[in-house]
C-alpha cells in the first residue's frame, strides 16, 4: 500500500491526451478508445478522473494543438492540471489535488511514453504512490530518427521494466485496460 498517510482512494490520471501530442502517436485510435473506456469506467465507479495537459512553445495555450482529443471529454468537475515539465506533478498542483480527494494510487494513463508518461510515474512513485500502468492506454510518437527505438519497442519495454518497479511500502505494475479494477 501506499507510504501516504491516510490517502485510500484511487484516481485515474490521464496525461497529455491533447491534439499536438498524439496527432502521430503509435496506435492512436486505440489508445485514446481505451482511455476512453477507463475513464466511462473511473466514472461509473466513483473514482477521481484528473486530466493533465501539457503547455510549451509547441504547445501553446489555447492552440487546436494544445486542446484534449475532441473523442475524450473532460467533465468540469473533474480537475484539470497544467503543467509545462514532463513530470505532473513539478510546478503544478497535482499533489494537492490528490491529496484533497484521499488518493495514493494512481492509474495511469496518456502520452507521451518515453517523456511525460515515464516522468510522471516515476515521479509518483518516488512520492509515496502506489502506480499501476495502464499497458494499452499510454503511447508515443516515432522518434527512431533520432535513435530511439520504434514506438512499438518503447511502450513494449516501458511496460516490460514497470512491472518489475519496487520501493518500500508501494506498489507498480501494469495492467490492461480490461484488467484494470479500480477497487482495492
Amino acid at each position: 500500500m501506499t507510504t501516504l498517510q491516510n490517502r485510500p482512494r484511487t484516481a485515474l490520471v490521464v496525461i497529455d491526451v491533447q491534439n499536438g501530442v498524439v496527432a502521430d502517436a503509435y496506435d492512436r485510435e486505440a489508445v485514446v478508445a481505451n482511455i476512453g473506456a477507463l475513464v466511462g469506467k473511473a466514472r461509473a465507479e466513483g473514482v477521481p478522473v484528473v486530466w493533465v495537459q501539457h503547455s510549451d512553445a509547441d504547445l501553446e495555450v489555447g492552440t487546436d494543438s494544445w486542446e484534449l482529443v475532441p473523442e475524450l471529454e473532460r467533465l468540469p468537475s473533474e480537475p484539470l492540471v497544467h503543467k509545462s515539465y514532463g513530470d505532473s506533478f513539478e510546478g503544478t498542483d497535482l499533489e494537492d489535488v490528490l491529496a484533497a480527494a484521499g488518493v495514493g494510487r494512481l492509474v495511469v494513463s496518456g502520452a507521451q511514453t518515453d517523456a511525460c508518461i515515464r516522468s510522471t510515474i516515476h515521479g509518483a512513485f518516488v512520492r509515496g504512490y502506489d502506480v499501476t500502468l495502464v499497458g494499452d492506454a499510454h503511447t508515443t510518437e516515432d522518434q527512431s530518427a533520432w535513435g530511439a527505438p520504434s514506438p512499438d519497442k518503447v511502450i513494449g519495454h516501458t511496460n516490460l521494466y514497470w512491472q518489475y518497479q519496487a520501493a518500500p511500502g508501494r506498489t507498480a505494475g501494469v495492467s490492461a485496460t480490461a484488467d484494470i479494477r479500480f477497487a482495492g
